[in-house]
C-alpha cells in the first residue's frame, strides 16, 4: 500500500464511474504517477467503453489529501481492495467496496458474524426477541453485524453488546455522521467493546436517499448468516437478504416475525405490525429461528454450559430502551426505496 501512496484513494472517488469500473482501474496501476499521466481515451480503453465526464485528476488528488488527513488526525482507518488486510468475505461479494473506512477494529475473518436487521417499527416481541438472540450469541462469542438503525437494529447491537462481544455497524453515511444521531451513546459503546463503525463512504459524507440500501451488501458480505428478525412486506431489510442469498449465505427469520397470532394476544395490538416481509420469507423457504440456540447449532457452536444458560434467556428489554426506539423512529427513504415502494 505505501508505494500505491494515495492512488487507491483517489481512485474510489472518481465520479461517474461503477464500482466495477474503480475496482479494473484499481487492479491497472501501481502508483499516482501512472494514473495522472492516462488520457480520457486511456482510461477508456482500459474500462472497455465510453465515460461522460473526465475528471480533473489533480482536484481528486487534494481531496483525496484532505481526506486521508482526516483520518490521521481522528483516528479513523481506510483500507483498500488491493490490501492484504481488506477483510476477504467483502472482497468476495458483490461490488466489493474499492475503500472502506472505520474507526476500531475490523471483525477477525476466522470469527462468524450473524447479520441481523428488521423494521425500525418492531412489535414489543421482535424488539425482544432480537435483544435476546443477539445477547445470547454473543455470551458464545459471537459478534452480531447490523446498521445502527433504531428498531431491531438498535436491540440486536444492544443485546449482543449486553452479551460482551465486540459488536459492529456498518452507516450508510461517513463513519463521523452517526445516523440517526440518537445512536451515537450506542455506537461509543461498540467502539469501547473492542468492535468497529464501517462505511464505503469517506468522513463528512451525510445519508442520502441512494446511500443505505447499498450498505445492505455489505452487511450481508461480512456475514455468515443474516437473521431477518421482523419486516413489513415492502422492506429495506428485504433488500439485505436477497444480498444474503444472492451471496450464498443463509437467510433466517424470526419466529416473533412470522405471521402466527399467539393464544392471549390482543389481535388489534398485534395487527399493528406489519410481518408481511418476514412472513413471505418464511413461506418462500426461509428457516425459523426461535432462539440463540437454533444459531449455534446450526453453526456447530457449544450452546449450553457458560454460554448459554435458561437465567439469560429470560433476560427482559428495558421498556425505556423499546419506548426510545418506538417515539424515535424515522423516515428514511432510498431512490431503490422510491422505486420498489419499500420501507428501508
Amino acid at each position: 500500500m505505501d508505494n500505491r501512496g494515495l492512488l487507491d484513494l483517489i481512485i474510489s472517488l472518481l465520479p461517474d464511474l461503477r464500482i466495477t469500473d474503480k475496482i479494473k482501474l484499481l487492479e491497472s496501476f501501481n502508483n499516482e504517477e501512472e494514473l495522472f499521466v492516462q488520457s480520457k481515451k486511456d482510461i477508456e480503453n482500459i474500462l472497455e467503453h465510453q465515460i461522460k465526464t473526465f475528471w480533473d485528476i489533480r482536484e481528486i488528488h487534494e481531496k483525496a489529501g484532505r481526506i486521508d488527513t482526516i483520518c490521521k488526525m481522528r483516528s479513523f482507518n481506510w483500507v483498500s481492495y488491493m490490501d492484504s488486510d481488506y477483510p476477504p468475505l467483502l472482497r468476495e461479494s458483490y461490488d466489493p467496496p474499492p475503500v472502506i473506512f472505520y474507526k476500531g477494529i475490523l471483525p477477525d475473518p476466522e470469527k462468524s458474524l450473524l447479520g441481523m436487521v428488521g423494521t425500525r417499527n418492531p412489535s414489543p416481541q421482535a424488539a425482544e426477541q432480537a435483544y435476546k438472540i443477539a445477547g445470547n450469541i454473543g455470551r458464545a462469542g459471537v459478534s452480531v453485524i447490523s446498521g445502527l438503525a433504531i428498531g431491531i437494529d438498535t436491540m440486536s447491537h444492544r443485546g449482543n453488546l449486553i452479551g460482551n462481544a465486540p459488536g459492529f455497524a456498518v452507516l450508510g453515511s461517513g463513519i463521523d455522521e452517526i445516523y440517526p444521531s440518537l445512536n451515537r451513546p450506542l455506537a461509543k459503546r461498540i467502539l469501547d467493546s473492542g468492535g468497529a463503525i464501517i462505511s464505503e463512504y469517506p468522513p463528512g459524507t451525510k445519508p442520502a436517499k441512494w446511500t443505505f440500501p447499498a450498505r445492505n451488501r455489505i452487511i450481508a458480505a461480512f456475514s455468515r448468516s443474516v437473521l431477518v428478525v421482523e419486516a413489513p412486506e415492502k422492506s429495506g431489510s428485504l433488500i439485505t437478504a436477497a444480498f444474503a442469498l444472492e451471496q450464498g449465505k443463509d437467510l433466517w427469520v424470526a419466529s416473533s416475525g412470522v405471521n402466527v397470532i399467539p393464544a392471549g394476544t390482543d389481535l388489534r395490538e398485534y395487527l399493528k405490525y406489519d410481518k408481511r416481509g418476514t412472513t413471505k420469507l418464511a413461506n418462500d423457504g426461509a428457516e425459523i429461528i426461535h432462539s440463540a440456540c437454533d444459531v449455534l447449532e446450526k453453526w456447530e457452536l457449544a450452546a449450553s454450559g457458560n454460554y448459554v444458560n435458561n437465567a439469560f434467556l429470560s433476560i427482559k428489554i428495558n421498556e425505556d430502551s423499546l419506548n426510545e426506539e418506538q417515539s424515535a423512529k424515522k423516515t428514511l427513504v432510498s431512490s431503490m426505496a422510491d422505486f420498489l415502494k419499500i420501507e428501508i
